[in-house]
């Protein structure tokens, strides 16, 4: 289970947004689904996700009916405040969303559609365990309006697999693919690099897997050490090494340089394309500071510049609207030094690039010395964008202190 959530003012039982936070017309609004289920736990997540034991009351077979009393709560709050917008991006995540039947997957999908409408060209993305995809439920997805598969491949090596408490077969990956394919669906593969004991040759075999089964999207996500994981106990007893930060950052750039022999765009630090109509819209608006609602235990949403966040457990989600009052924990406005920060950390990191002109006077001085160091593009810069070089995505941090210092 994830750690403690965020420290904020309290959520009102009804949900109700304050009067500065209104539904901009203007700005694009997204839908986030979290499903909180997974057959096992993997050692290095912190997801805010739950083994059947862990449960403790809640029932899965019950949980398209609970989050769908959230959609409905949704509705009547932003319609409050400003007004309904359609979702342009609805994304099932976890968890693993493809525990549930289909069937449940599409009434979720059906009641957002009823609650706020959906955009003509609405992006749909369903994240899914390789060993939970049939022919049929995906089929099924499909139907039911899903436009996008992504598939946790994470490795191809046994080994790896194992460091990372990855139960799924290799093979299973493959016949997930062929059925997004099969399905008509755009196919995203999610990798994960610098699990104990993995070489950079396994790396490298893994990506060349990843490849050749052709997918639209690819993600690629260093691994990192959460507190309060397994992978975290067994490192600080000495049982598995540390990930080591030279070698991931060689893994890094055989990432990219392979994803882009092979016809990849990178268009976020760690994610690359088949040209920019296969990214990922969803994600982007989170990159670009757009509006959406997290619906299930855990979620966090944006509106209007309140963030809020619900409460983590399914079961006391689950009590929280049986009794009809919000499932939100906490909530927060950042202020402008915030929301500066905040913009600088997401928006540098995608190909766009941030406007040179959002940033205060010294941060803007201090790109020529982002140029020279190699780590901001320099024709980017003369145009008036902070678009990052190879080196400066291995070094995304240090840019971003460079430019909120």
């Amino acid at each position: 289970m994830a750690g403690p959530l965020p420290l904020g003012d309290s959520a009102p039982a009804d949900g109700r947004l304050p009067a500065d936070a209104r539904a901009d017309p203007d700005v694009d609004f997204g839908v986030y689904l979290h499903v909180p289920f997974c057959r096992v736990r993997c050692g290095y997540c912190d997801f805010n996700t739950y083994t059947a034991g862990e449960l403790r009351g809640a029932r899965q077979d019950q949980y398209a009916d609970t989050l769908l009393q959230e959609v409905a709560l949704a509705r009547d709050v932003l319609r409050d405040a400003g007004g309904l917008r359609p979702a342009r991006t609805v994304f099932f995540g976890g968890g693993t969303p493809t525990l549930l039947p289909p069937g449940d997957l599409a009434r979720m999908l059906d009641g957002v559609t009823d609650a706020f409408g959906v955009a003509a060209d609405v992006e749909v993305t369903v994240e899914a365990n390789p060993d939970t995809v049939t022919p049929e439920a995906t089929r099924q997805l499909a139907a039911a309006g899903v436009t996008r598969m992504s598939i946790g491949m994470q490795s191809a090596v046994p080994h790896v697999l194992a460091a990372l408490d990855r139960t799924h077969s290799p093979e299973n990956v493959r016949l997930a693919v062929e059925a997004g394919r099969a399905a008509g669906l755009d196919v995203s593969i999610d990798l994960i690099y610098g699990a104990p004991g993995e070489t950079l040759g396994d790396w490298e075999a893994s990506l060349d897997a990843a490849l050749a089964l052709g997918p639209d999207h690819v993600s690629a996500y260093a691994l990192i050490i959460e507190d309060g994981t397994k992978l975290a106990r067994q490192i600080r007893r000495g049982e598995v090494p540390a990930p080591d930060d030279d070698l991931q950052a060689d893994m890094y750039e055989l990432a990219d340089a392979r994803l882009a022999a092979a016809g990849f765009d990178w268009y976020e630090v760690s994610n690359w394309s088949r040209g920019a109509e296969h990214r990922s819209r969803h994600n982007l608006a989170y990159w670009r500071g757009y509006d959406w609602w997290g619906f299930g235990p855990g979620a966090h949403s944006h509106v209007g510049g309140l963030r809020w966040w619900n409460v983590k457990h399914p079961a006391a989600y689950a009590q929280r609207l049986a009794a009809g009052t919000s499932p939100a924990a906490g909530r927060e406005t950042p202020d402008a030094e915030a929301r500066m920060l905040e913009r600088v950390l997401l928006e540098s990191r995608i190909r766009d690039g941030l406007a040179v002109d959002a940033l205060a006077p010294d941060a803007r001085r201090a790109v020529a010395g982002l140029v020279a160091d190699g780590l901001v593009d320099g024709a980017a810069a003369v145009h008036g964008r902070v678009v990052l070089t190879l080196r400066g995505r291995l070094l995304a941090d240090a840019v971003v202190r460079a430019l909120t210092a």
